[in-house]
């Protein structure tokens, strides 16, 4: 085990030192686009200290955060990493996924090469369950609430969802839905951070009437 660990830090220390090893033209800007080292260390403990052996990922990049996550799975002996991009090989030219191959965390990972949209019902069709997802998608309202609504499936109760880029105010308000209507808890862990986490309960279906509009707000 040590040795798969240092051979997937020695690929995040490298990427976090130098960026990626090449960046496709026209491709997003890397220090914009990835999750910090700071904030990956602290997905990372987060999912070793929870025990989590398998994940969903939202969003691939430059893969800062899978690697984190893979580094993760190592200490746990996790099992399954699904990692959902359908702009891996388009905009980034594959190089997430060359990194993942390249740390030897690819051999728990499948790629699905789709819209969350797609990827994530498909999971469900599939029987798919897992401990914790990591989201870093889309940041429109919808297609956030979206993968929020079937990571909600896809998610055992009281495993965790870790949203990044919680500062958004489209991220944070499709995160406030669930929290207030759907039972999710925050967990102090990440608050420090640009990402939040939650615990999910047992699945309920809440009344209609009870539904709470938890103030949105699109700045703060």
């Amino acid at each position: 085990m040590d040795g798969d660990r240092q051979r997937v830090r020695a690929v995040r220390e490298r990427l976090s030192r130098g960026g990626p090893p090449r960046i496709p033209r026209d491709a997003p800007d890397f220090r914009t686009v990835t999750l910090p080292p700071r904030e990956c260390d602290l997905v990372r403990d987060l999912f070793v200290e929870e025990g989590v052996r398998s994940v969903v990922e939202v969003g691939l990049a430059y893969a800062s955060s899978a690697l984190a996550i893979g580094e993760a799975l190592v200490v746990t002996g996790g099992e399954r990493h699904y990692v959902v991009d359908p702009f891996q090989r388009s905009a980034y030219g594959d190089v997430g996924w060359e990194l993942l191959v390249e740390s030897g965390a690819d051999r728990v990972v499948e790629l699905l090469r789709a819209g969350s949209s797609v990827a994530l019902p498909g999971l469900v069709e599939r029987g798919v369950v897992v401990d914790a997802a990591f989201v870093d998608g889309s940041h429109r309202f919808h297609e956030v609430f979206l993968d929020l609504y079937y990571l909600r499936k896809l998610v055992r109760a009281h495993g965790i969802v870790v949203v990044d880029d919680y500062w958004a105010g489209s991220v944070r308000a499709a995160v406030r839905y669930y929290e207030h209507n759907l039972g999710w808890a925050p967990l102090e862990r990440l608050e420090d951070s640009r990402c939040r986490a939650y615990r999910l309960p047992e699945p309920f279906e809440p009344a209609f009437e009870n539904f709470v509009w938890p103030g949105w707000e699109s700045r703060g």
